[in-house]
């Protein structure tokens, strides 16, 4: 077991499974599937680390997001249609258009929460692996455990 420390930027506790990218996200070409598949797979074929895997549900670690401005109304509808990853968990500072996304999930969706917390370091996306048990705490803590 090994925790890390990083900034909150939606808070919240929840304990999933670790999916895990050591690429860039693109939000709107992994998820852009998920409001006709029962469960959330990433259908990007340029990230093989997640490539065919399911997201909801999941802790998604992730060093960053990229691609479109849509990135960010992407996260909140998952959020919103119960279809998101369980919490994001960014090696590297947020981009702007996440961070939209995360706070207006958190913001506008009562029924469901995405905790999202950044800043976590590169030591964290070198531990973390496909499989492992993740707790986000509220104040940012996350607890990996094998």
């Amino acid at each position: 077991m090994k925790e890390f420390k990083g900034r909150v930027i939606a808070a919240g506790e929840v304990t999933a499974e670790a999916v895990v990218t050591r690429q860039g996200f693109n939000t709107l070409a992994s998820m852009q599937m998920m409001f006709i598949q029962s469960k959330t797979r990433c259908v990007d074929q340029s990230n093989p680390d997640l490539y065919k895997k399911i997201l909801g549900g999941k802790a998604l670690c992730l060093p960053q997001t990229i691609g479109s401005t849509t990135g960010g109304m992407f996260l909140y509808s998952a959020v919103k249609s119960g279809k998101a990853p369980a919490c994001l968990l960014f090696s590297k500072e947020i981009d702007s258009l996440a961070a939209a996304g995360a706070v207006l999930a958190d913001v506008w969706c009562d029924e469901a929460k995405m905790p999202t917390v950044d800043c976590l370091g590169d030591e964290f996306l070198d531990y973390v692996q496909d499989g492992d048990m993740i707790t986000v705490k509220a104040d940012g803590t996350v607890i990996v455990d094998r």
